[in-house]
């Protein structure tokens, strides 16, 4: 598959933007060395995604195909994830603090969040690199999901630690897509995504609310979201605009202790009977895409976006209720040109530069409360912080088998924190100008035979306080500087053989992570860390109508130089990574009007703290499976069973005290009906 050179996003604060598209010759199509890529499920190339696609950043790119996304029945966006190969995921089961995903060997506790993630080329993380904006997306509105792995990607630099995540929705078409679901713990859900096209205008709206009672006790769910997208087409210039909504309502079931999470798995305390939250999130963003000259394209995005996340929560009988108010107010944009001159003596050459502005005006407060009463004050902080980056990248072919992709990337650091518990304003970190090297290479020695490799830089800052100079801190805090490689082979043939394998490692130089449970909002050093692992994924279809697919990932994380105050972490494991991640399944269509899908995934166990020094939890494996029939040609009924075996699983953390649990759903029945149009 040729796909088209990519149009990495990044530009300038005041630049409009859009899923961006670009030249249809020859001369601006990546050749076959590039495609690094691992599918699954049906990826739908066009025009617009061509753009979008990092195709010049040679790296494992994994991509989840729209058919398989919106099929899911999932409470929250985050567990589409699942489905991709070597993905961690976090589930707290914590009312709107679901969980999280994450990748080459870092964790989902909230301390270190490593994955940009963007929704149509838009960035959408919290200040903390959180997600929470992925609240607004639901599976049947999903148009393909790619995960990008690794420090070689020069596009994006804040929260890009160890890739980057982009969600593509439904953007043009004309057709209504409808979804009913029901089952288990009370679940209701109802979806539409609908397109019209006339002439060069199109329109795409969805609409989606999810109900659940939960499994455990107070652990209800409602979630309503909204998304419309108005684009047009000029022919040589494509503007449009994107908004979203959602609005989410939440209770928390809390923790249990050792002996109550094996002996009442659906019991939630009478401690947390107040506890949960409300959530609501906006974006709104601008696209722009333009053909400038038959060999320069521009694209660029504007965007503004609103989080207000309103939390109670309580971890145990022996500390206070907390409220956590969180809001944050963010704008920015990103631009990009690619030019793609013809030099006589190269196979291809693109060039491409970009830049982007990244701009949050942020609060943060929090209270020690009573079943809801405020007993009194612990946080009161605002901060403003702006990063501004910069990019350039050639993509240089001398001949068709072999590629060779130099980039950098530079970034900036701004802002400042006032605590308004004693009106005290304080400088952030002067972070300087943070160097990003990138070096990517590939050949294709035999056809569907691609070698490649990578090297790379990104960077980590504070977040919260822990980004700004608060005493007793009287020195700025240097950035940690994420150094990675890469090395992989990729085999396909035709379209019944699809393999990779890849071997990586990424140092950080002195990590930092963020202190979840602290009034300061402060962050804590971990050290110089090094993580390293393999990655190897298969997707194979022997004869038509059915489809295998496995992964298997190993993760290492240690810490290599611990902080001076914790010598003894010298070597230890990083707490919460496991270091076994695997999946797989298998999608039949035994006639015509028939489909089975049977899929599993798991995890090795991992540590709860960075000492080492307790038991290991956290291991499981769960298998799912589906059988639909169609109906009609455009009525699908479908039955979910989720966690076959019913096996007893679990999330877990320790407080400094104590081991405390949330388990997760055990066997589970749900039914849909499906109707597109």
């Amino acid at each position: 598959m040729h796909l088209r050179p990519t149009a990495a996003a990044a530009g300038l604060a005041l630049a409009l933007a859009s899923p961006a598209w670009a030249q249809q010759d020859d001369a601006t199509r990546p050749s076959a060395t590039q495609d690094t890529s691992f599918s699954v499920g049906d990826i739908v190339v066009t025009a617009g995604e061509m753009m979008r696609a990092p195709s010049n950043v040679v790296t494992s790119i994994d991509r989840l195909g729209g058919d398989v996304a919106q099929r899911q029945n999932v409470d929250n966006s985050w567990e589409l994830f699942a489905r991709l190969p070597g993905v961690s995921l976090t589930d707290f089961n914590q009312g709107t603090t679901s969980g999280r995903f994450s990748i080459r060997g870092f964790n989902g506790e909230g301390e270190i969040n490593a994955v940009k993630l963007l929704i149509d080329g838009v960035p959408n993380n919290a200040n903390d690199g959180s997600m929470p904006l992925i609240d607004a997306v639901m599976p049947l509105d999903i148009a393909q999901i790619e995960l990008v792995r690794g420090t070689a990607d020069p596009r994006y630099g804040l929260h890009a630690i160890a890739g980057s995540a982009d969600i593509a929705t439904r953007i043009g078409g004309n057709y209504l897509d409808m979804r009913a679901l029901g089952g288990a713990f009370g679940t209701a859900d109802g979806q539409v995504s609908a397109g019209v096209e006339t002439g060069r205008f199109s329109q795409n709206y969805a609409l989606g609310y999810r109900h659940s009672d939960g499994y455990r006790d107070h652990a209800g769910l409602d979630r309503l979201s909204f998304a419309g997208k108005w684009f047009y087409d000029w022919g040589g210039v494509r503007l449009g605009g994107i908004a979203r909504y959602a609005q989410t309502r939440a209770d928390e079931p809390g923790y249990l202790t050792d002996a109550d999470a094996y002996r009442d798995r659906r019991l939630s305390y009478p401690v947390s009977a107040s506890d949960g939250g409300r959530r609501q999130t906006g974006q709104y963003s601008l696209h722009l895409d333009a053909d400038l000259a038959p060999t320069l394209a521009l694209t660029a995005k504007g965007y503004a976006s609103s989080l207000d996340d309103d939390r109670y929560v309580r971890f145990s009988a022996t500390v206070a209720q907390q409220r956590r108010l969180t809001q944050e107010q963010q704008y920015g944009g990103l631009a990009a040109l690619h030019y793609h001159p013809q030099v006589g003596f190269l196979h291809r050459l693109m060039i491409e530069v970009g830049g982007d502005v990244q701009r949050q005006d942020n609060q943060s407060l929090r209270w020690l409360t009573a079943d809801r009463r405020i007993t009194s004050q612990t946080r009161d902080q605002a901060f403003g912080l702006t990063i501004a980056g910069g990019y350039a990248q050639a993509v240089i072919e001398p001949v068709g088998w072999l590629s060779i992709t130099p980039g950098w990337r530079i970034d900036t650091v701004s802002g400042s924190l006032r605590n308004r518990l004693n009106g005290l304003r304080y400088p952030i970190n002067d972070y300087g100008t943070i160097s990003q090297p990138k070096l990517s290479v590939a050949i294709m020695p035999l056809a569907g035979l691609t070698a490649y490799g990578n090297y790379g830089r990104t960077f980590q800052i504070g977040v919260g306080a822990g980004a700004y100079r608060v005493p007793p801190r009287i020195t700025n805090l240097a950035p940690s500087i994420n150094e990675g490689w890469e090395a992989g082979v990729k085999y396909a043939r035709g379209r019944w053989l699809e393999t990779r394998v890849a071997l990586w490692q990424q140092t950080a130089s002195g990590e930092i992570k963020r202190r979840l449970n602290d009034p300061s909002g402060d962050s804590d050093n971990l050290g110089r860390t090094r993580r390293r692992g393999v990655d190897v994924q298969l997707n194979l279809t022997p004869v038509r109508g059915a489809t295998l697919w496995g992964a298997y990932s190993y993760q290492h994380a240690r810490i290599v130089t611990p902080d001076p105050a914790t010598p003894s972490q010298a070597g230890n494991w990083i707490d919460h990574v496991p270091q076994n991640l695997f999946s797989g399944g298998v999608d039949l269509v035994p006639a015509e009007r028939w489909r089975l899908s049977l899929s599993g995934n798991g995890q090795s166990s991992y540590h709860l703290t960075p000492a080492n020094s307790l038991p290991r939890y956290g291991d499981y494996l769960v298998v799912n499976g589906e059988v639909a029939w169609r109906l009609r040609p455009q009525l699908e009924l479908a039955a979910q069973l989720k966690n076959i075996g019913n096996r007893h699983y679990e999330y877990a953390w320790y407080d400094g005290t104590q081991v405390l649990h949330s388990p997760a759903d055990p066997r589970a029945l749900y039914g849909s009906l499906r109707l597109t149009l």
